[in-house]
């Protein structure tokens, strides 16, 4: 065991929080370059680059229940954790070099379906992603105590992570995205795989192991997740719609229905808090709260591009783009319409994972004072703001770089306080189970950006996108205001007090 990890100083931390940077950056590399290449160099339209996007949350949905239940129980290279996020760096790598030769896989193959090898392509980048991120996520738990050094250790994942994130941007301005594709994958190699080799995890661990007195299979899972019905019904509409577009009259009601239903529950499993309290019942409240956050975040990613080619583009010179600056001085190639989308995508990208690295910290700090449920209910609201200036004030460039910085301080809480408010919820012998079963409410709520995809097709309005992201994360902000603060904070709080 390296010295610093009995020690859990910061550059132990720090050092844990590497195996989720590697995650970070296949996500920034993914999110600045998938939707554009899609759209750009293969043709696709909105809806069927969002049709690809599925293959994400479906990899989800099997990858990190699957991955999280296995590697609570399993034992083999040396780790509970490290295998899995060992192979899943590998996976990434690869599918990173086989993005820009979709068209030569094409060839090889015979299969002239473009959409097909595509959604293939991003379906195992996002199952490698997912088999990485649950046991990134779950080790830090694993091996930090609860209250002020887990939230740390979280904190220190989300600031490496957005570092690197940040970078992925400015590399995608610099040389392009197909590039920064094979940056990616040298870079999440590396990350992944060696500095998970001087972390030593504990076999035994006997805290958790005489708390373990529940029996979770598939049937308890899907029992769990109830309070996401309304999001998983939805994502299998979406597949199916897809395939069968006769079935068009039964979209907007299905959406509607499905909101609804989340809602509805949420009123129900608030109600149920207030006169039962439980960590159960906690844990349901901050998986529905955070399920609308990723809708609007995931909408985010996947369909910026198309805002910014339709309301910002036309309102502004190709020449005077500031995105378009990083490449022209430093590669001195000449940037076309085309490349223009892609740098201002990743310029407001580039500003919200800067301020997503740089946040935490500060909000670490008021978290001390005011606790860590309020401070992620005032982070996340700045994303509200952020979301619905950009929809109704967004005409020219740098007005969508104000939305991503007050968007960012919201993304900055989502990746990072979350998690540690979470984890103080459940039962530390099935930490990866239940981070893979919370991971649902991501992965199944970003189906739903299927759907915003297919109304701003039908109405031909762009500005749709961020009203309906704002909308969500309000849903969420409401749900939040609910949540209890976990009683590490309390306990944190009443001893701080009590020092002055």
């Amino acid at each position: 065991m390296l010295n610093i990890q009995k020690k859990m100083n910061n550059a132990f931390l720090a050092l844990l929080g590497l195996p989720a940077t590697a995650v970070g950056f296949a996500l920034s590399t993914q999110i600045a370059t998938l939707s554009w290449i899609l759209s750009k160099k293969y043709g696709l339209d909105i809806h069927d680059v969002a049709f690809v996007w599925l293959a994400g949350p479906i990899a989800g949905i099997f990858g990190q229940v699957i991955v999280g239940l296995l590697s609570d129980n399993v034992w083999f290279m040396g780790g509970r954790r490290r295998p899995f996020i060992m192979i899943g760096g590998m996976v990434s790598t690869v599918a990173f070099l086989a993005l820009p030769h979709i068209h030569g896989i094409s060839r090889i193959t015979g299969i002239a379906d473009i959409i097909l090898i595509a959604s293939i392509i991003a379906l195992f980048l996002d199952l490698s992603v997912n088999v990485t991120f649950n046991p990134a996520r779950s080790i830090i738990a694993d091996l930090t105590p609860e209250g002020k050094v887990r939230t740390s250790g979280y904190v220190w994942m989300q600031i490496i992570s957005g570092f690197f994130g940040v970078l992925a941007y400015f590399l995608s301005m610099v040389f392009g995205n197909e590039l920064l594709l094979y940056i990616a994958a040298g870079i999440v190699f590396l990350t992944a795989v060696f500095p998970i080799l001087f972390i030593q995890e504990k076999r035994e661990q006997p805290e958790a192991q005489a708390a373990d007195n529940e029996k979770f299979g598939v049937w308890q899972i899907i029992k769990e997740i109830y309070p996401l019905y309304g999001f998983l019904t939805f994502g299998v509409f979406s597949l199916f719609y897809h395939f069968f577009p006769e079935m068009q009259p039964l979209h907007n009601p299905i959406i509607i229905a499905a909101l609804a239903y989340s809602v509805i529950i949420g009123i129900i499993i608030i109600v149920r808090g207030l006169k039962n309290p439980s960590n159960k019942n906690e844990f349901q409240k901050i998986m529905l709260a955070h399920s609308f956050t990723w809708v609007a975040f995931q909408s985010m990613f996947i369909m910026s591009g198309f805002f910014i080619e339709k309301q910002i583009l036309p309102n502004i010179n190709i020449s005077s783009v500031s995105a378009n600056w990083f490449a022209e001085k430093l590669t001195g190639v000449t940037q076309t319409s085309d490349s223009s989308i892609g740098n201002i995508v990743s310029l407001g990208f580039f500003i919200l994972n800067l301020v997503g690295a740089i946040f935490p910290l500060i909000l670490q700090a008021i978290a001390k004072n005011i606790g860590r449920v309020k401070t992620y209910i005032a982070a996340l609201s700045f994303s509200v703001i952020g979301y619905f200036y950009v929809a109704f004030f967004s005409k020219v460039e740098v007005d969508f770089y104000i939305g991503m910085f007050l968007v960012g301080i919201g993304w900055s809480a989502v990746i990072s306080i979350v998690f540690a408010i979470m984890s103080e919820r459940v039962n530390p012998a099935k930490m990866g189970l239940f981070m893979g079963v919370f991971n649902l409410a991501v992965v199944l709520p970003q189906m739903m950006s299927n759907g915003v995809a297919n109304i701003i097709k039908e109405t031909g309005n762009h500005q749709l996108l961020y009203i309906f992201c704002g909308l969500f994360v309000m849903t969420s902000v409401l749900f939040w205001m609910f949540v209890k603060e976990p009683e590490s904070s309390i306990v944190k709080q009443k001893i701080s007090s009590a020092g002055h």
